[in-house]
C-alpha cells in the first residue's frame, strides 16, 4: 500500500479510514437527555431481532459485519454473559442499538450504537452513549473503547469526541463491497458507488 498518495482498490472493494477512540474514566459529568418513554430490552437471545435492527439502522453506512455471519456464531456471541446488546425502545418500535463487549481483560469495547434514521437528531444518540459509558464504567475496566469510519454517519467521530472518547489511532479498512456479497441491497448507501 502507498502510504504517500493513492492507492488502487481492485473492483468490489470497498474501504475506509477508520478511527479508533477510548476513554479511560467516565466524564466527571454525563449530559442528561430526557427518556420520553425509552427503554432498552435485551437481546441476547433474539439473533432475528437483533439482525433486523443491525439492518435498519446500518444499511445506509455498509454496515456487514453481523450480517455476513452465520446464525449460530451471531447467537454465540449475543449469547455470551460478558456480551451486552439491547435495543432502544420508545414504547412502540426498536429504534436504536447498543452493544457492549466487556471479553477483554479489563477493558469494554463499544461495539455498535446506532440508530434508526428517524431517531437521529432528537436525543436519543446521547441517552444511549450515556447508558454505555454507564454500564461500561459499572464494570471494573481501565479502558472504554469505541471505532468509527468514514463510512459512517458524518456526525460519528464528533460525536463520540464530545462523549468523552479520545482517538489514538488511525487503520485504512478494506473489505470486499457487501452489496456484491449479496449481504446488503445494491442500492443502498448510494453515497459510496458500486464498483463491478
Amino acid at each position: 500500500m502507498n502510504l504517500d498518495g493513492y492507492t488502487d482498490l481492485p473492483s468490489r472493494k470497498i474501504a475506509a479510514i477508520v478511527t479508533y477512540l477510548e476513554m479511560r474514566s467516565p466524564p466527571p459529568a454525563l449530559r442528561e437527555q430526557a427518556q420520553e418513554g425509552w427503554s432498552l430490552q435485551s437481546l441476547s437471545s433474539d439473533a432475528d431481532r437483533y439482525r433486523t435492527l443491525y439492518r435498519r439502522i446500518g444499511e445506509p453506512w455498509l454496515w456487514f459485519s453481523r450480517l455476513a455471519m452465520s446464525d449460530e456464531e451471531l447467537s454465540g456471541i449475543l449469547g455470551d454473559p460478558k456480551v451486552e446488546a439491547y435495543a432502544l425502545r420508545d414504547g412502540q418500535n426498536d429504534i436504536g442499538l447498543l452493544e457492549l463487549d466487556f471479553r477483554s481483560e479489563r477493558e469494554a469495547e463499544l461495539v455498535f450504537l446506532g440508530l434508526v434514521p428517524g431517531a437521529v437528531g432528537k436525543g436519543t444518540g446521547r441517552f444511549l452513549v450515556n447508558e454505555a459509558i454507564r454500564r461500561a464504567f459499572a464494570h471494573p475496566i481501565d479502558r472504554f473503547f469505541v471505532h468509527t469510519c468514514s463510512l459512517d454517519h458524518p456526525a460519528a467521530l464528533a460525536f463520540y469526541m464530545r462523549a468523552g472518547f479520545m482517538p489514538y489511532r488511525r487503520a485504512i479498512e478494506v473489505a470486499d463491497d457487501p452489496r456484491l456479497q449479496g449481504h446488503l441491497p445494491r442500492d443502498c448507501a448510494p453515497h459510496v458507488p458500486v464498483l463491478d
